[in-house]
């Protein structure tokens, strides 16, 4: 049986994309220190909206995408 991989997002310590400004503009927030993961989820609702779980090759995958 796999070990509960769950996370509790009022838990995690976010971290806003750099790109991020105060007007509100597409953001994302990482939470940090969840090894085997790589929680993601939108600044603009932080408290009712999805959390995205991905598996660091993938993030480090979609973050090479977005740069290219």
């Amino acid at each position: 049986m796999k070990p509960n991989r769950a996370i509790d997002p009022s838990l995690a310590i976010w971290r806003k994309s750099s790109y991020s400004n105060a007007d509100g503009a597409d953001c994302v927030e990482v939470a940090e220190a969840h090894p085997g993961l790589v929680p993601v989820r939108d600044s603009k609702k932080p408290q009712d909206g999805p959390v995205l779980l991905f598996r660091p090759h993938a993030w480090t995958a979609f973050l090479g995408a977005l740069k290219d």
